[in-house]
């Protein structure tokens, strides 16, 4: 490797490796706190619902909205974010993806009006789907395949599991010390920072924009594709699966997703290169991430649920109860992934870690009978251990063969497969526990698809012969490389 390299961890003849090292760390802990941030603004808003109701005169119909124009802007727009990636600079976006966001927080911060506040949202979601990608796409750049990739993205699923299992308490603190508005400011000074930071801390975009490499029409259909899905998944637990907002959009969203099928084949830059799904890796990963988020949603409402409704703990107590699934994620993501990916490699992590997800599915079910939080609380720990763990791996395997110029675009399919899946499991699993018998009954179905989906894992190929768990001969460790290291 000569001094020419870019990336924040290449080393130097000149200073043996000792700045190189801590221009890495100070990238890595850039790219964790813009995932921190992501993660933070999915739930950080909940607790503050009731008193933003309140305030902006939103009833209960329209409340939702407040959470669901988020995911709309998120959801749909992510396939586009990780395009602009690959056309325009992974730095460049994720620049543009911050200051979206943290402009947006303001405007909500600052908004007097129900429809204010609800574009806030839409903006903010459009910011995370420039920021998500970007942050994978750098990582699989900036760090060289083997163990120091696999030890950054244990750090970004670390930062990502503590800021969303945080959301709750931090929302809750902030709401009942300042007022709902505060849950917004707090995602303004890490946003910017973010922004201002980027340009001397993350390795500049080795190639020029090119905006125009888009494919206008497969982004059209994909976008409205994606918007379709996302609001079909939230309007049919409300209004059912026969209804035109509710079935129709589904119907409609998964038609634009078939038409371009023949709009990309005939396309010069399709927006998802046919490549990226004849090998395995990226379909899947989305097959796995579907599946795992739908079910890991619904235990979350489980949990929920369960000791409020059941139990009857305040809110306060119910997050703090779901504390220790934070701690186990963290220690699932910074300590245990990274040395199974070297010793195991990212195909058998995955289905370790996607049927242990089942398995800890199908215990909830079990501690639901006891009627105590403490019977519950294995599962709970069990949930942040296996899920902190095969959360990261699904986006190694994701991005795993694939070129520079396409990471972010990769990475955006696998979150686009989250987002639907996270909203329909909930949605089907929810509908399940209704006709069939509670919450019980839902949590065996999720875990039932859980160990399924683990067996799409064994589809990726096995480790070549001479090399290590973590896809490199030993010999070529630490040698720049196009994609994350095979499992």
């Amino acid at each position: 490797m000569t001094s020419a390299d870019p990336r924040p961890g290449a080393a130097s003849p000149r200073d043996g490796g000792a700045r190189p090292r801590a221009a890495g760390a100070a990238a890595l802990a850039l790219l964790a706190t813009a995932h921190f941030t992501l993660s933070l603004d999915f739930n950080v808003v909940y607790i503050a619902l009731p008193e933003i109701g309140r305030d902006l005169g939103l009833d209960g119909a329209a409340l939702p909205w407040v959470v669901n124009a988020f995911a709309l802007g998120y959801g749909g727009l992510l396939l586009l974010g990780g395009r602009a990636v690959d056309r325009l600079g992974a730095r460049r976006v994720l620049v543009l993806g911050a200051l979206l966001l943290g402009l947006a927080s303001a405007a909500g911060a600052l908004a007097a009006h129900a429809g204010v506040l609800i574009a806030a949202r839409a903006v903010q979601g459009l910011g995370a789907a420039a920021l998500f990608p970007a942050t994978l796409a750098l990582i699989g750049t900036a760090f060289p395949a083997g163990p120091e990739r696999n030890r950054a993205m244990a750090v970004w699923g670390s930062a990502g599991a503590f800021g969303a299992l945080a959301g709750g308490a931090v929302g809750g603190i902030l709401t009942s010390a300042f007022g709902w508005p505060s849950v917004f400011w707090v995602l303004v000074v890490p946003a910017l920072a973010v922004a201002l930071l980027a340009p001397r801390l993350l390795p500049a975009d080795r190639h020029r924009p090119d905006p125009g490499g888009f494919d206008l029409p497969g982004t059209s259909l994909v976008t409205a594709g994606a918007l379709l899905l996302v609001f079909g998944v939230f309007r049919v637990p409300e209004s059912g699966w026969a209804s035109p907002d509710g079935g129709g959009a589904l119907l409609l969203g998964v038609l634009a997703l078939a038409a371009l099928v023949p709009v990309e084949r005939r396309s010069a830059s399709p927006l998802l290169p046919a490549s990226l799904l004849r090998d395995r890796h990226l379909p899947v990963a989305m097959g796995l991430v579907l599946v795992l988020m739908g079910v890991v949603g619904t235990l979350h409402y489980v949990y929920t649920t369960h000791v409020q409704v059941t139990l009857g703990l305040d809110p306060f107590l119910a997050g703090l109860g779901f504390l220790p699934q934070g701690v186990a994620a963290m220690l699932g993501s910074a300590l245990l992934l990274p040395r199974l990916l070297d010793r195991w490699g990212v195909r058998a992590v995955l289905f370790a870690g996607t049927a242990g997800v089942g398995l800890t599915s199908a215990a909830f079910a079990l501690a639901l009978a006891a009627g105590s939080y403490w019977a519950v609380l294995p599962a709970v720990v069990l949930l942040g251990l296996t899920a902190g763990t095969v959360y990261p791996a699904v986006f190694t395997a994701a991005g795993s063969g694939v070129g520079e110029r396409e990471q972010g675009v990769a990475s955006a399919a696998a979150s686009t497969a989250q987002q639907i899946g996270g909203a329909l499991g909930l949605a089907v699993l929810a509908a399940v526990a209704g006709a069939w018998g509670g919450l019980g009954t839902a949590s065996l179905a999720g875990g039932a698809a859980a160990v399924a989906a683990a067996f799409l894992a064994l589809l990726l190929p096995r480790p070549a012969a001479g090399r290590s768990a973590a896809g490199r001969p030993p010999h070529t460790r630490g040698v720049p490389s196009g994609g994350p290291g095979h499992g």
